[in-house]
């Protein structure tokens, strides 16, 4: 665990870990550890940061994250206020492929799996009409132990592996090394920039948060996260822009535009389509044709 100290507890009788989680709100912290995980968001939702990629995410989603790979599942803000009645509730498998079941991926016959773990470095998502399967399976797996429950794991991971439609959720592979300090450095920008996204953040602001001057924090930043610092704020703000027009939960597009942290609705609208390649306003017909 090199981004926030994160442990799984592996139980010494298990080399998979099934975990339930029912919680007020996901984790709040970026973090990463030596599992891979497989993640069914039973319900919840908000948005994924998984290396350098973003994604909205909502219940009944199902997601695959690589070892190591810093990553948070960040709630939406209505998850925070004070009186909500909203909790989240996921089913995780942990698995540590480079531990005890590095034998078994070495078998010539995990060869098509052993490769898909490789891939899955960087994370898919799975499609959503392989959902009702996939869950179908993780259910039970949950329920079952033992070499029944290895089983379903194994074929758990063939199903995943033969799936054409899992979607890669960054372009490129998010495996180079981070030392502790540089994790802990980079994740208190991440959560900096996650918390305050509404506000006016200045690069200032943000070099301060890594104890770095602008002029290296601007290097340091696009080195470890392949984005620019202004590039990756507008995307946090785009992303969550797009789920509130999703939502519906504003009367109008400048409305929501100012509330996710843009300062006029023409930087909004050009900003959004030079991220989501359509303009707000078409989003919401499309989204509305669904």
């Amino acid at each position: 665990m090199k981004v926030l100290p994160f442990t799984i507890p592996v139980p010494h009788d298990h080399t998979i870990i099934v975990q339930e989680e029912a919680l007020p709100h996901f984790y709040t912290f970026l973090h990463r550890h030596a599992e891979a995980q497989i993640t069914w968001i039973q319900k919840g939702e908000g948005t994924l940061l998984a290396g350098n990629s973003m994604h909205a995410f909502r219940h009944g989603e199902i997601y695959l994250l690589g070892a190591n790979l810093p990553h948070l599942f960040k709630s939406d803000p209505a998850y925070f206020q004070p009186g909500n009645d909203l909790d989240v509730k996921t089913v995780t498998i942990f698995f540590n492929p480079t531990g005890k079941l590095s034998a078994l991926f070495s078998l010539p016959e995990m060869k098509a799996v052993n490769a898909f773990i490789t891939q899955m470095q960087s994370g898919f998502k799975v499609p959503e009409g392989s959902y009702a399967a996939i869950a179908k399976h993780i259910e039970a797996l949950q329920q079952a132990n033992g070499a029944g429950q290895m089983s379903l794991f194994i074929e758990l991971l063939n199903m995943l592996s033969a799936d054409a439609g899992l979607q890669p959720l960054s372009s490129g592979n998010f495996a180079y090394s981070m030392t502790d300090p540089e994790g802990m450095r980079i994740a208190s920008v991440y959560n900096y920039i996650m918390q305050n996204y509404s506000s006016p953040l200045t690069l200032e602001d943000a070099a301060m948060q890594a104890h770095l001057t602008p002029t290296a924090f601007c290097r340091y930043f696009k080195k470890h996260t392949r984005h620019t610092f202004v590039h990756f704020v507008n995307k946090v703000r785009v992303n969550e822009a797009c789920k509130l027009l999703v939502n519906g939960t504003s009367n109008s597009i400048a409305a929501i535009a100012y509330s996710c942290g843009f300062n006029s609705i023409t930087n909004f609208n050009y900003v959004f389509k030079s991220i989501t390649g359509t303009s707000p306003r078409d989003y919401v017909s499309f989204i509305q044709t669904q």
